[in-house]
This record gives C-alpha cells, sequence and structure tokens, in this order.
C-alpha cells in the first residue's frame, strides 16, 4: 500500500468514528449506566437506578 493510499485509508476511518463518538458522548444514561430506564420528574432515571446529569428534559 502506498503512503498516499494509506493516509486516504485513515481519514476516511478518523471521518466514521468521529460521528459515532459523539452520539455516544449525547445519550443520557449512556456506557455503564445501561441506557435510560424511564422518566421521573423530567429527569431521565437510567437502568442502573441513578438520575442522569443529563440537561436535556425527558417526557
Amino acid at each position: 500500500m502506498t503512503s498516499n493510499a494509506l493516509k486516504k485509508l485513515i481519514a476516511l476511518l478518523m471521518a466514521c468514528a468521529v460521528p459515532m463518538a459523539s452520539y455516544a458522548a449525547n445519550t443520557p444514561c449512556s456506557g455503564k449506566k445501561g441506557g435510560v430506564s424511564h422518566c421521573s420528574a423530567g429527569k431521565f432515571i437510567c437502568k442502573d437506578g441513578s438520575t442522569s446529569a443529563s440537561k436535556k428534559v425527558c417526557n
């Protein structure tokens, strides 16, 4: 593989990875929290029982 082709491949992989990372960072109760269980008084309640620190309001 040539140096130019390698650079294009790396650029393509980085372009695909950035949107996935931003989606995960903007989801309430993501990661170890297990996702959203339900809403209570406009706050997201995570599946681990904790309240999300998200500033978003759920209905």
